[in-house]
């Protein structure tokens, strides 16, 4: 009796042993968690955006996209770069505003996009000034009716001006919580429904969203998103700090010019590069050396975000 039950400890342990050894002396590569980013210059052709004393928000966008788009290429040239507009023109080409929208959004979520980076300027209105400088006789109709008559009395003058809002810096938007139903409709609208396996050659069914359990799956992917959004918002805006920008910090919003961060089934950032109303921010967005330094910017935060995704998808298939 007692040697039959040394065999059978024997046996269930020699897996166990195998599988410690296997575990401690394998080093799982580390998967691909970022294989196509879309990135999308803000407005375009008929839309210029914000403007300033001597340039628009269309056009800085688009030279520091394309500048982002080739630096990230030199680093990461197995990252598919797609661009929503690469010229002068209203994304696809299109004829409004709204269908240019759509036209970024289907195009983000037809490719497989793995994330989004939209690229805008900010602007704040001038500020308004009113003086006091005197008075002025002048006549006014008081009274209704049989009782309306002419009065003369003294009128207020006033001199008006305007002076170059102070606002300044960076912000970098997510999507609004609020919007979160329209992030999940989003998540069911991609061409692949989460991400691709390891292996990168399976590709899975869309889910059905009437199907309860799938909703809610959808609903976990969604919240992922916006996880994984704020972390690369927070990333980026850390960048901007440490070469000594003014970071108005990680920001969400409803209004319908954020539409295509919830439109899109994968996680999405708009980032404000500055204010292009404020005249000392205009000049160094628009300069060689202003725009090097937010394209930096840009891919230390992107290889930050990159990378702590990557870790963290290799200690998962470590355990």
């Amino acid at each position: 009796m007692l040697k039959r039950t040394i065999v059978i400890v024997t046996i269930f342990c020699v897996p166990i042993i195998l599988l410690s050894f296997t575990k401690k002396n394998s080093d799982p590569a580390p998967k691909a968690t970022i294989r196509t980013l879309i990135i999308d210059p803000g407005h375009g052709g008929f839309d210029g955006g914000a403007r300033g004393k001597f340039s628009n928000e269309a056009d800085v966008s688009l030279a520091v996209s394309l500048k982002l788009g080739k630096a990230i290429e030199k680093e990461f040239p197995d990252i598919k770069i797609i661009y929503t507009r690469t010229s002068d023109v209203m994304a696809g080409n299109k004829r409004t505003k709204d269908e240019g929208l759509r036209y970024r959004a289907d195009l983000a979520n037809s490719s497989g996009g793995d994330l989004f980076i939209a690229v805008h300027c900010n602007a704040a209105p001038d500020i308004a000034h009113r003086e006091l400088t005197g008075y002025k006789n002048g006549t006014v109709w008081v009274g209704k009716g049989k009782k309306k008559k002419k009065v003369t009395r003294k009128i207020p003058q006033y001199r008006h001006w305007t002076t170059p809002n102070p606002a300044n810096g960076t912000e970098t938007y997510i999507w609004a919580v609020s919007k979160n139903d329209v992030k999940v409709n989003s998540v069911n609208k991609t061409e692949f429904y989460g991400e691709i396996d390891s292996t990168g050659s399976t590709m899975l069914e869309l889910p059905d969203p009437s199907d309860p359990t799938e909703k809610a799956r959808m609903l976990i992917y969604a919240q992922q998103y916006f996880r994984k959004s704020y972390n690369l918002a927070e990333m980026v805006e850390k960048e901007f700090l440490g070469t000594g920008r003014t970071s108005r910090g990680v920001k969400q919003r409803n209004d319908k010019g954020i539409w295509v961060l919830q439109a899109t089934g994968m996680p999405s950032i708009l980032v404000e590069i500055g204010f292009i109303s404020d005249p000392d921010e205009e000049k160094y967005i628009n300069s060689e050396q202003g725009q090097d330094e937010i394209v930096d910017d840009l891919v230390s935060a992107f290889r930050s975000y990159k990378q702590k995704l990557e870790s963290k998808s290799v200690n998962t298939r470590s355990e």
